[in-house]
């Protein structure tokens, strides 16, 4: 078994502030990379410039990541930081802008390779420096970003099918599908030194965008305790999880959200995001991408409608009660019911089922986290 978790994790109030010397420890002068508008609503981008300007360390702001963040935003972020002499990298905010905050940093060690040496698979030899160093401060509860490797980034055209690999592991993690639009993980582990998690962050959220990323954490959590790499070491973060995520299930569909509530959601996230590092998730998630980008769903609502029928079809039923036990569910049928209470009823158009179905059979590379044996009517059962 493998256990590899290198970011240092601290999660408490003024989480910013009281470690602004480990936050200035990390470089000269900082790239902050962010979006336009939820930081500077829930505070976070200014507590991250003034313990910047207290420790005196410079900073330069890039707050252009859109959802679901492009290739060309984040080539354009790293321009940026290249020009400003930034030598290492702050993400703030949800999954979009951490992703996006790691492939910078990446693109900023190595300012003369194009953005399309993100997908290419590191080698040996190569001259491929690693990432400067990358600090996160998460203002949701949902993607787990801040201790996970991966960073997801949307790309124009189907580029060559490039799957991620955990450090010492042979664990894949994204599903490219057919499409004018692609998200896909870029092919280099990008763990961020430092990641700073403060709840309060969370009190400006909207009821949608805390539902939606509550239930990215819980997809990470199922599908990580359902998956072929998991492990004894990966089960306690997924175990873990979703026993926290069962504490607050019914308030978060009640949305009766205080603080203590904030605190379990994110706790739980941060436990998915330590049990994805290790196992990547898997059919769930490969089956949202299209339903994402093509539909124009959140991606917690896109790979929540998944989670049903992700349990309904898996091959062990032992370890499905299991999971709906730590849950505090019955039966199937009661978290079914729960979901579609939870995120309301989404119609997938035949055609858009059937290519996302296909293209995830074309390849077996990208079934490889599902531990059974799949054909198209048991995939489209999963509907």
């Amino acid at each position: 078994m493998v256990l590899y978790m290198p970011t240092k994790v601290y999660q408490e109030k003024r989480c910013v502030e009281n470690h602004s010397r480990e936050l200035a420890a990390l470089g000269t002068k900082a790239l902050i990379v962010t979006g336009k508008h939820s930081s500077r609503v829930n505070g976070s981008l200014e507590d991250v410039k003034n313990a910047l300007d207290r420790e005196g360390v410079s900073w330069t702001v890039f707050d252009e990541v859109e959802e679901n963040p492009s290739v060309e935003t984040v080539k354009k972020a790293a321009s940026l930081g290249t020009s400003a002499g930034a030598d290492f990298v702050i993400g703030i905010g949800g999954g979009s802008p951490m992703d996006a905050a790691k492939a910078a940093a990446l693109l900023l060690a190595n300012p003369e390779q194009d953005a399309d040496f993100l997908y290419q698979k590191p080698r040996a030899g190569s001259g491929i420096k690693p990432a400067v160093p990358v600090a996160e401060v998460p203002t949701t509860a949902g993607t787990g970003s801040e201790v996970t490797p991966y960073a997801i980034l949307t790309k124009s055209s189907l580029p060559q099918i490039v799957l991620t690999t955990v450090p010492g592991a042979d664990v894949h993690h994204a599903f490219p599908y057919l499409g004018q639009r692609t998200k896909q993980s870029i092919s280099h582990h990008i763990f961020p030194t430092l990641a700073l998690v403060d709840l309060s962050y969370l009190q400006t959220a909207s009821r949608d965008g805390c539902v939606y990323t509550a239930v990215d954490t819980l997809a990470h959590l199922i599908e990580s305790h359902l998956n072929a790499n998991t492990t004894d070491y990966s089960r306690f973060y997924s175990e873990m999880g979703l026993r926290t995520w069962a504490k607050v299930k019914d308030r978060l569909l009640r949305y009766e959200i205080g603080e203590e509530e904030r605190r379990l959601l994110m706790n739980a996230c941060t436990l998915g995001g330590m049990a994805i590092s290790h196992t990547g998730t898997s059919l769930p998630h490969g089956l949202s991408y299209p339903v994402t980008c093509e539909m124009g769903l959140p991606h917690g609502k896109a790979v929540g409608i998944f989670l049903p029928g992700f349990l309904r079809g898996y091959g062990d039923r032992e370890e499905v009660m299991r999971v709906l036990s730590l849950l505090e569910f019955g039966s199937e049928q009661g978290f079914s019911e729960y979901i579609r209470a939870l995120l309301g009823e989404v119609s997938i158009p035949d055609e858009l089922w059937e290519r996302d179905v296909n293209g995830l059979l074309e390849n077996p590379r990208k079934l490889k986290n599902y531990p059974f044996q799949l054909d198209h009517d048991r995939l489209w059962a999963m509907r």
